[in-house]
C-alpha cells in the first residue's frame, strides 16, 4: 500500500499555494525553474516546512531534472494528486505544460487552506482529469491516496476506475447520494418498487449534490460541474489559456529546425566511404568553444 500523506496545517498550505502562485507569475522571467525556485523559497515563512521541501526538490532538481520524482520521496508532504499533475507536466509528449500545472495547484491548495470538504476536492480533482485530457486511471489512483479522503471515498474512488465510459459521473454520484436515499425510503414506505439501484454501501455526497446530479444526467459532464460550482461554490478549475507568443515560438522552431539540419548532415556525410570528419569538433585550448550549428559551414 502507497504511503497516504497526512492532511498539514492551513498554513502549510497557505505558504504552498504562494510557492506555486509565484512560479505562475514569474515564468516570463526567461529563468530556470532553478533559480525561481530558489528566489521563492527565501521568501516562503521559515517556520513552515516548505523550505525544506523546496531544498529537497532542488537538489533532486539538480540530480534528476524533474520536480514530481522530489516530490513523490515527500509523500508525508505533498500529496500523490500533486505529484501526478507534476509529472504529466513534464512529460515530453504531453499538451500539459508545467504553467498550467502551476496554476492548479495554486488554486487547490488555496482550497486546502480554506475549508475544504471531501466532495469539493473530488469534484475539483476531476474536472481536472476530464479538461486537461489526462490519464484517467492513474489520476484516479493518486486521488485516491488523498489524506482528506478516508477509506469509503478511497474505495469509491477506485472502483469508480472501472466504471468510467460505461457509466456517467453524476449517476455514479447520484445513486451514492443522500437525496437517492430520501426517495428510496418514500418509494419504500408507500409500498412502491424502486426503479433505482439497490441501496449504496456509503453514502459519500449530500442532498444537493444529488438534485444537481440527477439533473444533469446523460448530460455533459462539464455542465455538471458547473451547476455544482454555481450552487454549492465548490472551487472551479482555471482553463488553459491560448499563448500569444508567437514570435518565441518560431524561435524556437527555427532553433529546432537548425539543430535538424546538422543532424541530416552529419547522417549524410556518415553514409559516404569516409566517414564522419571528427576533426571538426576538435579545438585548441585556448581558443574559444565553437557553435555547433555553425559547424557544416
Amino acid at each position: 500500500m502507497p504511503q497516504i500523506s497526512p492532511l498539514l496545517p492551513k498554513e502549510e498550505y497557505i505558504e504552498q499555494a504562494y510557492l506555486f502562485r509565484s512560479l505562475c507569475d514569474r515564468a516570463n522571467q526567461n529563468e530556470p525553474i532553478q533559480v525561481l525556485l530558489k528566489n521563492v523559497a527565501a521568501e516562503i515563512l521559515a517556520t513552515t516546512n516548505l523550505p525544506k521541501a523546496v531544498d529537497f526538490i532542488l537538489d533532486e532538481l539538480n540530480h534528476t531534472g524533474r520536480i514530481s520524482t522530489a516530490m513523490r520521496r515527500l509523500p508525508h508532504y505533498f500529496a500523490a494528486f500533486q505529484a501526478f499533475l507534476v509529472e504529466q507536466s513534464e512529460k515530453e509528449r504531453g499538451r500539459f505544460d508545467s504553467l498550467m500545472a502551476f496554476v492548479i495547484l495554486y488554486h487547490e491548495a488555496a482550497y486546502r487552506a480554506g475549508e475544504p470538504t471531501p466532495q469539493g476536492l473530488f469534484f475539483y480533482q476531476f474536472e481536472v482529469l476530464c479538461r486537461n485530457r489526462l490519464t484517467y486511471d492513474h489520476g484516479l489512483v493518486a486521488m485516491s491516496q488523498d489524506p482528506i479522503y478516508d477509506k469509503f471515498w478511497s474505495r469509491w474512488i477506485l472502483d469508480i476506475r472501472h466504471k468510467l465510459g460505461i457509466v456517467d459521473i453524476a449517476d455514479l454520484v447520484y445513486v451514492h447520494s443522500q437525496h437517492y436515499q430520501n426517495r428510496r425510503d418514500v418509494e419504500v414506505a408507500s409500498g412502491g418498487e424502486s426503479e433505482t439501484p439497490d441501496k449504496p454501501s456509503v453514502i459519500l455526497f449530500g442532498e444537493k449534490e444529488g438534485r444537481i446530479a440527477l439533473a444533469n444526467r446523460k448530460a455533459e459532464p462539464l455542465y455538471f460541474f458547473a451547476a455544482l460550482q454555481r450552487q454549492l461554490k465548490y472551487p472551479p478549475v482555471p482553463r488553459p489559456q491560448p499563448r500569444g507568443d508567437t514570435a518565441e515560438i518560431l524561435s524556437k522552431l527555427q532553433r529546432t529546425m537548425e539543430r535538424f539540419e546538422v543532424r541530416i548532415k552529419l547522417l549524410e556525410e556518415e553514409q559516404r566511404e569516409k566517414g564522419i570528419d571528427l576533426t571538426k569538433f576538435y579545438q585548441r585550448p585556448d581558443q574559444p568553444p565553437q557553435d555547433v550549428s555553425r559547424l557544416d559551414e
